[in-house]
């Protein structure tokens, strides 16, 4: 806020009520303090700060103050009403203001995610807020345990750990929908990669995804898209990494981009399955934790809490009931592939 000379329109009536106060001893009438409260409204918008608003009254204080009477005690009683219905007033306008501006921002984000608005206004409104549209941007989205709004403590925090590491550098950060967002310009990977990292911390774990950087308005959506996508992967497929970068988990949207040829594969892969004692479920596990450790059967075990001879016994039942091997570089792809499948498509608990 600027320390300008305060003009004398915000200090008038005041020398008149010190002077009239100091008089009678009488305490200032209801009409005055919601003149100070008036005046301190406009200062507010006016752009002035509250610190030399206050100097501007002490001052005028100083140069009305009552001569050759013993009345400091009324006099510095109203200087106090005054400055205090005249401060009232400036947060009034400056709450009004931040609800204002959280609501721009909210309306400016919803219609830039979901295509609202006319591209040239967008961008003219985007401006407003540090982004360039026609430049390439990404975007990160946090999830916690609980849903976030603008005026969430944990938003706040994230927001003030990026401002004292980046200043201004056309990041805008928002929620949506209960998530933290973050929209940063796409050649600055620094700054997505330290709100993910805040944003991990100031959830107490949650996850962060990160889109790829991506050009012009539809760009913005787009990683925003991916993000989401990302983190309903990770849910899908139990993935608990705290940073997701969407740019890894490419093959996935690829896989699932024709459900019915990926139910296919399921079906026909491990369908045999669902008439093993117990369901298929147990035995799908024994494939993921499998695969995911690099098809170590000593590590599958462990992840399984198994033992080796047992995790070795689930995958001779699995090779005798779907012809596949898993031990067989030759089956392995296919029947990876299939389980990936399954973890997309929440089978065998859903169906294809």
């Amino acid at each position: 806020m600027t320390e300008r000379d305060v003009p004398e329109e915000y200090l008038e009536g005041y020398a008149r009520i010190l002077a009239e106060v100091a008089a009678t001893g009488r305490r200032l009438t209801r009409d005055e303090i919601a003149s100070r409260r008036a005046l301190g409204e406009r200062a507010a918008e006016a752009g002035f700060g509250l610190r030399s608003l206050v100097s501007a009254h002490l001052s005028g204080a100083r140069g009305a103050w009552p001569r050759g009477t013993d009345s400091a005690d009324g006099a510095l009683a109203a200087v106090q009403q005054v400055v205090d219905a005249f401060a009232e007033g400036y947060e009034r306008a400056q709450r009004l203001a931040v609800r204002q501006e959280e609501a721009a921002r909210r309306e400016f984000i919803d219609d830039l995610l979901y295509g609202r608005s006319d591209l040239g206004r967008l961008a003219e409104r985007a401006e407003r807020f540090g982004l360039r549209l026609s430049h390439e941007h990404a975007v990160a989205v946090a999830r916690g345990a609980v849903a976030y709004d603008e005026g969430d403590p944990v938003a706040r925090q994230v927001e003030r750990a990026l401002i004292s590491r980046f200043g201004d550098r056309s990041i805008l950060l928002t929620t949506k929908d209960g998530r933290l967002l973050c929209i940063a310009p796409g050649h600055q990977g620094e700054v997505l990669t330290y709100f993910a990292k805040q944003a991990h911390a100031a959830t107490d774990g949650g996850q962060v995804a990160v889109g790829r950087p991506q050009s012009g308005p539809g760009g913005v959506v787009q990683s925003y898209e991916e993000a989401l996508n990302s983190l309903e992967i990770a849910e899908r497929l139990g993935l608990d990494d705290p940073v997701l970068r969407a740019a890894d988990l490419l093959v996935y949207p690829v896989l699932a981009r024709d459900r019915q040829a990926m139910a296919d594969l399921v079906r026909n892969t491990l369908g045999p399955l669902t008439t093993a004692r117990g369901g298929a479920a147990p035995l799908l596990d024994t494939l993921t934790a499998y695969f995911d450790s690099g098809c170590v059967a000593a590590e599958a075990a462990r992840r399984l809490s198994l033992s080796v001879r047992a995790l070795t016994y689930r995958l001779e039942r699995i090779h005798k009931l779907t012809g596949a091997n898993p031990s067989d570089a030759s089956h392995r792809y296919m029947l990876q592939t299939a389980v990936i499948g399954a973890r997309l498509l929440d089978w065998p608990a859903g169906e294809l």
